[in-house]
């Protein structure tokens, strides 16, 4: 028997309209409006305390907002959740104690209104070799591995993960991302929370940024780039960079700059001024490189610039 996904309808998978969430003085997010269109595979980045989690307990109906509204599929997200259209890995999730995985799997099974065959879940979140360990032996990477199949137990519409591929090593993190693709295929929408930025530049169709509370870009991985409007520039010095910092600093277009030992690193708001003016300060540059900036360099550069609008009193 084919189980198939809930009812496909016009209503976005996760809609928050002016979504804030304080925690005492604290305003973990604030205003936060965002609609996430079925079928999606979206990133969600931030430094640390830039309200991720947060905003994944209020679309789970775990916490309540203290102002707006979360919608799932265009009702209450708790009743998403007992329909099971939603899957979730949550950094807070649990495994029970001295159990097996197979037996921790049948469990999350059970409880679902529509389990998938055991064979498939397993196959899925590459367990099969897991089935007769003990939870308590297991891995910080296999112990994600299970939290995964325990959110796929059934037929969702909605996968909800929060940094999920921490502790997993190389090989077993390539594998799940090719499961979650398989997952996106079928139709699902995937949100993921990660620190591991090329995992967003290689999976999501869009990227969200969050930076204290707020969503500061909305857009895929190339548009992220190009919205930094920085470019990259490295190369060599014959000296210490010490003897000629003070030109270097001076140069033109420069939004971000680093020295070590012989080396120069460079974020510019206009490449070909910055690089000419290197050349007229009499400057020798070995190995030059000018290149767009990769998704973590983007990333960086626009909570770097938020961080000073923040400072100057400017909205960011």
């Amino acid at each position: 028997m084919t189980i198939t996904a809930g009812k496909r309808t016009s209503a976005p998978a996760v809609a928050l309209g002016g979504v804030s969430k304080c925690f005492g003085d604290l305003r973990a997010v604030d205003g936060l409006d965002l609609e996430l269109r079925q079928g999606e595979t979206v990133a969600l980045l931030g430094p640390n305390g830039a309200g991720k989690s947060t905003t994944l307990d209020l679309l789970l109906g775990l916490s309540r907002p203290t102002e707006g509204t979360v919608a799932l599929f265009g009702g209450d997200p708790r009743d998403a959740i007992r329909r099971g259209r939603v899957g979730a890995m949550l950094q807070s999730g649990g495994l029970m104690p001295d159990v097996s995985v197979g037996e921790m799997v049948g469990l999350a099974r059970d409880l679902h209104p529509r389990p998938l065959p055991r064979a498939d879940v397993l196959r899925r979140a590459g367990i099969e070799d897991l089935v007769d360990k003990n939870v308590d032996k297991l891995s910080g990477g296999q112990a994600q591995r299970v939290r995964f199949a325990m959110a796929i137990a059934g037929e969702v519409d909605l996968i909800v993960l929060d940094e999920p591929t921490t502790g997993m090593d190389v090989d077993s993190r390539q594998r799940f991302w090719a499961s979650m693709r398989e997952q996106a295929e079928l139709g699902r929408t995937v949100l993921f929370a990660t620190h591991y930025l090329e995992e967003a530049d290689n999976v999501a169709d869009r990227v969200l940024v969050l930076h204290r509370g707020r969503l500061l870009a909305d857009a895929s991985a190339a548009q992220i780039k190009a919205r930094a409007g920085l470019r990259r520039i490295a190369f060599d010095l014959d000296r210490a960079v010490e003897e000629d910092e003070a030109v270097l600093r001076a140069l033109p277009g420069i939004a971000h700059i680093e020295l070590s030992g012989r080396t120069v690193r460079i974020r510019s708001g206009d490449a070909d001024e910055t690089v000419a003016a290197i050349y007229a300060a009499g400057l020798r540059p070995r190995g030059l490189e000018v290149a767009g900036l990769g998704l973590e360099q983007a990333f960086l550069a626009i909570t770097q610039q938020a961080d000073e609008a923040e400072g100057k009193g400017i909205p960011a």
